[in-house]
């Protein structure tokens, strides 16, 4: 049996949920905000412990920067 597809366009289609669209958005940007600071952080300490020496100093900047960046964005 053939099936019913909606030929119109998408435009006159199902009503859009605007809302969770929205929220969906937000989220993605507030992952990307993270995941970016994260690398970042990341990537200062393995210079730090790299140059400096050691692995408990660079863990701890790697804490410290995460917490400023919680604060401060």
């Amino acid at each position: 049996m053939a099936e019913h597809h909606n030929t119109a366009p998408a435009e006159l289609g199902a009503p859009m949920e605007y809302a969770e669209h929205e929220k969906t958005y937000a989220g993605f940007l507030a992952v990307t905000k993270w995941g970016t600071v994260a690398v970042v952080a990341v990537l200062i300490a393995m210079a730090f412990g790299f140059f400096v020496g050691g692995i408990f100093s660079a863990t701890v900047l790697f804490i410290l920067i995460c917490v400023a960046a919680w604060f401060l964005l």
